[in-house]
């Protein structure tokens, strides 16, 4: 589990194709003698698990199945990746409850200035879209955030500066892809409602 606040951006140094699956090298500013392997990593907002490590470096197999439904099948060297490790008992709670499993890839619309913020606006997959509400929460590319508005397929976020600033989503544009996790509460109050 995780909390949807970002503690590390790492940057993509190896992409290899083994024969299990695909192999990430991420380069991280992490104590990696505090990192076990096994140990659950989120990267932009996708729950992966350490394979391998070195003294500034950590490896992870990303199967065929999460890279078709998340945007991971376009990394490549260079890219920088928002990394949380796992919440602790105990920890606190800055974000909400995020499980690291993307829901579906979302498409910036359009990015405007307001003050020192941004309000950025997203095109979320049908039917992923009917989770989605006004204040509610929802998890862009690993990070935390709260739902400003939503009409229909499309809603808005406002990004404060600090956000902007210490997150890959200072880099977005319009026409990127980003990976979303709906708010957990949303997709149980949806599947109840389904089948009562």
């Amino acid at each position: 589990m995780f909390t949807g606040i970002v503690t590390d951006i790492g940057t993509v140094r190896v992409v290899r194709d083994t024969n299990r699956d695909r192999r990430f090298e991420i380069g991280t500013a992490y104590d990696l003698s505090t990192v076990d392997i096994g140990a659950s990593i989120s990267h932009s907002g996708c729950c992966l698990t350490v394979v391998d490590k070195g003294e500034d470096w950590f490896a992870v197999e990303v199967s065929g199945e999460t890279l078709a439904l998340t945007h991971l099948a376009d990394w490549k060297v260079g890219r920088r990746v928002n990394l949380e490790r796992a919440a602790k008992v105990g920890d606190e709670l800055g974000g909400h409850i995020v499980s690291g499993h993307v829901d579906g890839i979302g498409e910036v619309i359009s990015i405007t200035p307001e003050g020192g913020s941004r309000r950025v606006r997203f095109r979320a997959p049908r039917p992923l879209h009917r989770f989605i509400a006004p204040k509610g929460s929802i998890t862009v590319d690993g990070v935390s955030l709260t739902v400003n508005e939503v009409e229909d397929d499309v809603f808005g976020v406002n990004l404060i500066p600090h956000t902007w600033e210490v997150t890959t989503l200072g880099d977005l544009a319009p026409g990127a892809r980003v990976n979303l996790e709906i708010d957990m509460l949303a997709r149980y109050l949806a599947r109840w409602r389904e089948t009562a």
